[in-house]
């Protein structure tokens, strides 16, 4: 069967040149990095090396950078961290509820803790107005954290503006740049942030390790309390192979990306063009220009989002229905309620993430494939004559934030 995978927003193979620079500390330089003989040598030169790489990749420091295990554990490092540590001069936190999970639960977490947060809206096309932030802040806000980019949407914030507006008012900003990461450039100088966050199994690394830039001078309470790992900030004996990989990860990225990016452009902007003129009621969900290259979200009138990638994986193509750390749940996107979409459209919404393994030949398959599979579906719906006869009109409501 013929194997086509559009979900690289939620996990992406391990990059060739990634997996030979991690071979050695699986196999051979299976040393303790903190220990002080011979094994601990090369674990620690692959650790101080990768920490360079990634300091290259984000315009910073080395002591600017944090080693975690995800995107998820870097966020609840920089939230909870900041949060904690500035208790004391305030509890409010203002972040968007178009977030990843990572960073609206830990949110909810300390609001139960007894800290306010407000939940900014978006538009109808997925984007933040500047001033409602402005207009949120208070006296007693101490964290901005929004993200760079949306993981379902695909859709740009202007970090950088923001971080301005956090700078303008002394307010720590963290940004959740795992969408980001390997897709747009991460000068944290020019993005004024204070905190960012990225993964490596979103650029091509493996699973398991990630990076948290924690600008010098941010104060953070550890999660992990362990040893002196990471300078005091993050305990624990370290994953040698998976942050050698992230280094080697970033430094692919940095390469390709601009050539990567014409490329995937082209592929999303074909399946998207293809997709309206074969199936009639469909809508692109976010921005159609502010957004990054791989990532196109639509949503298909009257039909099950569920049974279509079930019968799009029957096919060989895997896709989602939105966030990979949502997909067990029955809820509809939070994301495309916050864009205004109806529970019901935003149940038939598809989101294609392409990568490096996609080609012109996977986009001209899907696009035979999909018109009869949400044709099929849609004779079997009792409402679909009734609003075909009406037009069927996609069922959203147009909103401003």
């Amino acid at each position: 069967m013929k194997k086509i995978y559009m979900d690289h927003n939620a996990t992406t193979p391990v990059h060739p040149e990634v997996f030979e620079e991690m071979l050695p500390f699986l196999k051979d330089e299976w040393g303790n990095p903190s220990s002080i003989h011979w094994a601990a040598r090369a674990p620690r030169k692959a650790i101080d090396d990768a920490r360079e790489k990634v300091c290259a990749f984000l315009n910073c420091s080395p002591v600017e950078v944090i080693f975690t295990s995800c995107g998820s554990e870097s966020d609840n490092l920089a939230i909870k961290g900041v949060a904690l540590a500035k208790k004391s001069k305030g509890n409010h936190i203002i972040t968007t509820r178009v977030e990843h999970p990572a960073v609206l639960n830990t949110c909810k977490y300390l609001e139960k803790e007894g800290f306010d947060v407000t939940y900014l809206d978006v538009d109808s096309e997925g984007l933040l107005s500047l001033d409602r932030l402005r207009e949120a802040i208070t006296p007693k806000t101490i964290l901005i954290t929004i993200m760079y980019v949306n993981n379902e949407t695909g859709v740009i914030f202007p970090i950088g503006d923001i971080g301005k507006i956090a700078k303008e008012r002394d307010i720590t900003f963290h940004t959740d740049a795992v969408q980001a990461a390997g897709k747009l450039p991460l000068d944290v100088k020019s993005l004024n942030c204070d905190l960012l966050s990225i993964s490596g199994h979103k650029l091509y690394a493996p699973k398991g390790v990630g990076a948290l830039y924690a600008k010098r001078g941010v104060r953070l309470v550890p999660l992990i309390h362990g040893g002196h790992h990471e300078r005091n900030r993050r305990g624990g004996t370290e994953n040698v192979a998976g942050i050698a990989g992230l280094g080697r990860a970033v430094e692919v990225a940095a390469r390709d990306m601009e050539k990567e990016n014409e490329r995937l452009k082209k592929l999303r902007d074909r399946l998207h063009k293809g997709l309206v003129e074969r199936v009639p009621h469909v809508k692109l969900n976010g921005h159609p220009e502010k957004r990054v290259a791989n990532t196109l979200n639509i949503s298909f009138e009257f039909v099950e989002g569920e049974s279509l990638l079930l019968n799009l994986d029957m096919l060989g193509v895997a896709a989602s229905s939105g966030s990979a750390c949502t997909s067990g749940s029955l809820e509809p996107s939070h994301v495309l309620l916050a864009l205004g979409l109806t529970p019901e459209v935003s149940h038939g919404s598809v989101r294609f993430s392409m990568g490096k393994s996609n080609t012109e030949e996977d986009i001209d398959y899907i696009l035979e494939k999909m018109p009869p599979i949400v044709e099929r579906m849609r004779s079997m719906s009792p409402l679909w004559d009734e609003a075909a006869k009406k037009g069927g009109a996609i069922a959203f409501e147009k909103k401003s934030c």
